[in-house]
């Protein structure tokens, strides 16, 4: 059969700044969209490995998170499973048929910060009023993608200073790792160690993925010194809950537009920022159009926001070639579609786990990421704007109930422009 035409690279600042004037609302794909044959000659065990990582950091600190808000905030065991089967389902659809149609991979999840500003909200507003919320920001998100004013807003803003948001979000990854070596020597250590072992050994790394080892060589420290324990009881299959809602003044003030930006902005400009620095040339406008159509999903079994996510994203695009790591995402997404049906299992075997394993694991894989991050940030111009931006953001300064790296980047952008005027005027 003849070779499949290849995806383009990213492109640079200059052409995406001109790109939302030529380009139609809708980007088009760059190759044809892969068939079952296709995927298959180009899915290898780095993807697979690449996708199943994945999974495991989306199905563990993320579902926790979800699930400590969801229970302070009072939602039942059956509320909590279609949360939990709507974020899962929802991100799994959306990154096969995303993958699969431009051949890159283009990873979704749900709104992490969304679910931790809806913390508080939850302890004075009503389970339906919050819910109403999500229905209205979910428009808000569809109707902004469709202006294409998202694109133009993306395109403005020079990339080194995304990236150092994007340096500042991923920080704690890095740091989670030296954390869990000191607290929980026994799991995190011999993680550590495989991975260094296999990534400075090309040889051995061919053989095994250093991720890939790393997670091998982690569960079994964690089965080996006793520290998996898995609860008894509880169901095993995800059942969803519609959930009527409720639209008040009050729930659509406090949340709507905090959920929107967070989602467009912060989660959204993280996952295009990590797949352009990879070498790939994500669709923004569809993004948009596609996180405010699954969110209207989510919000109709309860659940919080769907967007592109910027930390599998980057495990996807952690090692192999760019031409086929659409297959780790097209392996994340078929196998959270079947984690969805089994949200309640999955949760209680995420967490059976200790989180240092967790955590060193993500840490571990998101390395690469957080390297190109800060070297893209600080390599070159605007390094002024990024520093504001990064430091902004790791403040964790939080006004209206927005995330802190929607002001890194209002203000890292502002400072910039007033300080930096030679290098906007070489774009």
């Amino acid at each position: 059969m003849p070779r499949s035409r290849q995806i383009p690279p990213a492109m640079p600042h200059t052409e995406a700044a001109a790109a939302p004037e030529s380009q139609p609302l809708l980007e088009r794909p760059g190759v044809r969209p892969a068939g079952v044959r296709q995927l298959l000659r180009d899915l290898g065990m780095p993807y697979v490995s690449n996708g199943v990582i994945g999974l495991i950091f989306a199905g563990s600190g993320p579902i926790a998170v979800t699930l400590a808000v969801g229970t302070a905030g009072g939602l039942t065991h059956g509320q909590l499973a279609s949360w939990v089967f709507a974020i899962l389902f929802s991100g799994g659809a959306a990154t096969v048929f995303m993958s699969l149609l431009y051949r890159q991979p283009l990873g979704f999840a749900w709104s992490i910060p969304g679910t931790v500003l809806l913390g508080p909200s939850l302890q004075h507003l009503s389970f339906p009023e919050v819910v109403g919320a999500f229905f209205t920001s979910g428009l808000l998100i569809l109707a902004l993608g469709a202006t294409g004013m998202v694109r133009r807003i993306m395109a403005a803003v020079p990339m080194p200073i995304v990236m150092a948001m994007v340096a500042a979000v991923f920080l704690k990854f890095g740091t989670d790792i030296v954390a869990s070596t000191q607290a929980n020597p026994v799991v995190a250590a011999p993680m550590v160690a495989v991975f260094l072992v296999l990534t400075a050994v090309p040889a051995l790394g061919r053989f095994l993925p250093p991720v890939l080892g790393t997670l091998v060589v982690g569960c079994l420290a964690v089965a080996a010194s006793g520290q998996f324990a898995l609860p008894d009881g509880g169901p095993i299959l995800a059942t969803p809950v519609f959930t009527l809602p409720e639209f008040t003044w009050a729930a659509q003030l406090e949340l709507v537009v905090p959920l929107a930006l967070t989602v467009l902005f912060v989660q959204n400009g993280q996952g295009v920022a990590v797949l352009r620095a990879a070498g790939h040339n994500p669709p923004i406008n569809v993004f948009a159009i596609a996180s405010g159509a699954f969110s209207l999903l989510n919000a109709g079994c309860g659940a919080v926001s769907a967007c592109v996510t910027g930390p599998t994203n980057a495990l996807m695009t952690s090692s192999g070639s760019r031409q086929r790591q659409y297959t780790a995402a097209v392996v994340y997404g078929v196998l959270a579609m079947a984690c969805a049906l089994l949200a309640p299992t999955l949760t209680r075997l995420m967490l059976a786990t200790p989180k240092e394993f967790i955590l060193a694991l993500g840490g571990i894989a998101m390395l690469r990421a957080l390297q190109q991050a800060f070297v893209t940030a600080f390599a070159k111009a605007f390094t002024l704007g990024s520093l504001v931006t990064f430091v902004v953001t790791i403040s964790g300064l939080s006004l209206f109930n927005i995330h802190p790296a929607f002001w890194g980047l209002v203000i890292g952008y502002t400072v910039s422009r007033l300080l930096e005027p030679t290098d906007h005027g070489s774009l």
